[in-house]
This record gives structure tokens, C-alpha cells and sequence, in this order.
């Protein structure tokens, strides 16, 4: 299985894959577009529904937000050689439904020394919101933050969660996890413990093993949980679906990532191309009754990867249409 210019070349994932099907990466796009056309509208009503009102925070993922089985759409950090605004953008067009942002993205072509955060004002939230609502992505999640600032700063980033009628807030603050419990419970929303890959000099840092991390959120607060980063797995030598099930119930979200080896810091992959078994981490997902998004966080093609991203969305749907 290989991937040549771009290009998914492998037999099996073109049998689940509808964007796997030799049109040019133009007609994948159009594809994309027209597929999830009327699952975007019906997401887009629940976005005017919801008016991003706090009130209905610990409601779950509207189902017309799914692409099949599952809710997918990019973690912004695909296209942070992009602003935000574009990043919201190539998400629709490589048909996600949803958008987790990162703190300190560009805010604007217009205006590029703005920053995205935690830290914006009414006006900026305002402009994402219309740009959310134009391209009918939903927001579900906010990470990787790392606030330094003590109760004071994780309070602006839950209101900010809050205001933005967030899913989820991802972090690797694990040393305040008294506080995130605390704020968790006041707010009404999820918290995923994410990880990056091990660190041979460093042997304080635990959270790159699935074990570790379920031993820090088992006795805490069902809301607090995991944002599963299989390519950090895979480059730490986990494999990527024994993270799943280790995890079992605990999965917050996920930067679910296709790797070609397990063990190795290597770009990320179209899906079905590798040996993540992304088909057997969706069986898992699915038999776990996992309800929270996946966040493609595609390290690859950087500055032309929403052909890439499109197909891994693809097979998804074709995972769900060929059940």
C-alpha cells in the first residue's frame, strides 16, 4: 500500500473509500462537498439551534453532525499554514462537519498578526462564529492549551469553551487535574488528557502510555477522559487500536492519525494506507458507543491537504456505508 502523489493507492481502502476512486483531486473536493451536503445543513440547523447557548452544553454531539457512524471533521493544526478562517474553510471543503480550534492560530489573511484564542474579543468570536455558520462546521473542541496562569486562566478557558458551545477541552496539564475536575463539574464540559510521543530524555513525561493515562482519569470524573492522538501512539511504539481498548470509556476525542510503521516518528498517512488498522479502531469505537468527534489531525502535505484529509473522511463513510 502506497500513497503516490497524493493519490490513495491502495486496493483495499479504494473498496471503502468513495474518494478512492481515481477522480482528480478537484473532483474529489466537488465530491466531498456534495456528499456531505445535506448532513452539513442539518449540523448547520443545529448550530442555529443551539445559537452557541450555554445552557444546552452538556447535550452530546448532534447526531445530523455525523459523516456515517461517526463525527469527523480536522483539527485546525491541519492547516496551521492557514488562519483560522481558511482552516474552517478547507475543513467543509474536505467534508468535516466539525472543527477542533488550537490557541494561537492566525486569525485572518486580513489580519494576520491577530491570533485565535482564549484570549479573543466579542468582535473577533463574533467573525468566527459567522464563519462557522457560513461553511455549516460546528466547534466541538479547544486544545492543546497549557495555561499558565493558575484558576484565573482555566476559568477564561472554560468561559471561552463555554461561549463557543464547545464538546471538549484538550490539555496535557495533568498536574491540575484537582482544578480541571472542579471546573469540569461547574461547567459541564469534557476535558481529554492528550499526548505526544515518548520522550527518551525525559522520563517524568508518562502520558504518551495509554496505561498512565487511564490510571490518572479512572477515579476522576467521568467527563474527563482521553484525546486519543494514535500517531503519538504509533511513534511511541503503542499500537494504535490496544490504546483504544485501554481506554475504554474514557475516549473524550481523538486525533485519530494512519502511520505506515508502529515505533517510528514518521508523516501522517491517508487512511487505509498504513498499519494504524483504522478500520479496526472505528469497530472498536463503534462497540464502545463512542459519541464524541474525531478530530483529523493530518501532519502531512501541509500546504495542500485537503485532498488528503478528504479521502481519510471518505473512509469513514465508506466504513459506515459498506456495514
Amino acid at each position: 500500500m502506497v500513497v503516490s502523489g497524493g493519490r490513495l493507492c491502495s486496493k483495499k481502502a479504494n473498496q471503502l473509500n468513495p474518494f478512492a476512486d481515481g477522480t482528480s483531486d478537484n473532483e474529489t473536493t466537488i465530491m466531498s462537498l456534495k456528499n456531505r451536503f445535506l448532513g452539513g445543513v442539518a449540523c448547520a440547523a443545529s448550530l442555529v439551534a443551539l445559537n452557541f447557548s450555554p445552557a444546552l452544553l452538556a447535550e452530546p454531539i448532534p447526531a445530523s453532525c455525523k459523516v456515517g457512524d461517526f463525527v469527523v471533521g480536522c483539527q485546525a493544526y491541519t492547516f496551521n499554514r492557514f488562519s483560522v478562517m481558511e482552516a474552517i474553510e478547507k475543513t467543509a471543503q474536505a467534508g468535516g462537519t466539525v472543527i477542533e480550534f488550537y490557541p494561537g492560530q492566525k486569525l485572518s489573511p486580513e489580519q494576520p498578526k491577530a491570533k485565535w484564542d482564549h484570549n479573543a474579543s466579542p468582535e473577533t468570536i463574533k467573525m468566527v462564529k459567522d464563519q462557522l455558520a457560513k461553511y455549516h462546521i460546528r466547534p466541538v473542541s479547544y486544545g492543546v492549551v497549557y495555561p499558565k496562569g493558575g484558576e484565573a486562566e482555566w476559568r477564561k478557558i472554560f468561559d471561552f469553551a463555554k461561549e463557543m458551545g464547545l464538546y471538549s477541552i484538550t490539555t496535557e496539564s495533568v498536574g491540575e487535574l484537582d482544578l480541571i475536575e472542579k471546573l469540569v463539574k461547574e461547567y459541564d464540559i469534557k476535558v481529554g488528557i492528550h499526548e505526544h510521543k515518548k520522550r527518551p530524555d525525559d522520563a517524568n513525561y508518562k502520558i504518551w502510555d495509554p496505561n498512565y493515562v487511564l490510571s490518572l482519569v479512572k477515579d476522576r470524573d467521568a467527563r474527563i477522559g482521553a484525546c486519543a492522538d494514535t500517531g503519538h501512539w504509533a511513534s511511541s511504539g503503542v499500537t494504535p487500536l490496544e490504546g483504544i481498548k485501554i481506554l475504554k470509556g474514557r475516549i473524550v476525542s481523538l486525533h485519530l492519525k494512519e502511520r505506515t510503521e508502529i515505533g517510528k516518528q514518521l508523516p501522517d498517512a491517508i487512511y487505509g494506507t498504513g498499519v494504524s488498522n483504522i478500520k479496526g479502531i472505528l469497530d472498536e469505537l463503534k462497540d464502545q458507543k463512542f459519541e464524541g468527534p474525531i478530530d483529523i489531525e493530518y501532519e502531512n502535505n501541509w500546504d495542500h491537504s485537503v485532498p488528503d484529509v478528504a479521502q481519510c473522511i471518505g473512509f469513514v463513510r465508506g466504513y459506515s456505508t459498506a456495514k
